[in-house]
């Protein structure tokens, strides 16, 4: 899959949107894409795709397959394949995954650990 820095997506590549204007708290599980554009706080348990939208604004330890951040969350994220912070992005918490895309600009404040890659230099 490529990064989605590269990608455009729409509305109908994700199974379920949390819609701009929506205030949710609680415990969120998913299998599938899921699209945040409201405001979230509890915890987040996903196999699948997460994409934080920007203007989003979420308080959560999120546990994800792969975790797209172009809004605002604050809490301690891991994910199984890849973690990706947009430019307009901001992350105040810890972040673990196999491979992390930061882009130039965005925000975060937190320890960083990369996992499950054993390369020998």
């Amino acid at each position: 899959m490529a990064d989605l820095r590269n990608e455009t997506l729409e509305d109908e590549d994700f199974d379920t949107i949390l819609s701009a204007g929506i205030d949710f708290s609680g415990v969120l599980n998913f299998e599938k894409s899921f699209l945040i554009r409201g405001k979230l706080s509890g915890k987040i348990d996903a196999r699948g795709l997460l994409m934080v939208d920007e203007g989003a604004v979420v308080e959560a330890n999120i546990n994800a397959s792969r975790v797209v951040i172009r809004g605002h969350v604050k809490g301690n994220v891991t994910a199984t394949e890849k973690v990706e912070l947009a430019v307009t992005g901001k992350l105040v918490g810890n972040v673990t995954a196999p491979e992390i895309l930061m882009e130039t600009g965005c925000m975060f404040n937190g320890l960083c650990t990369m996992t499950g890659k054993d390369t020998v230099l």
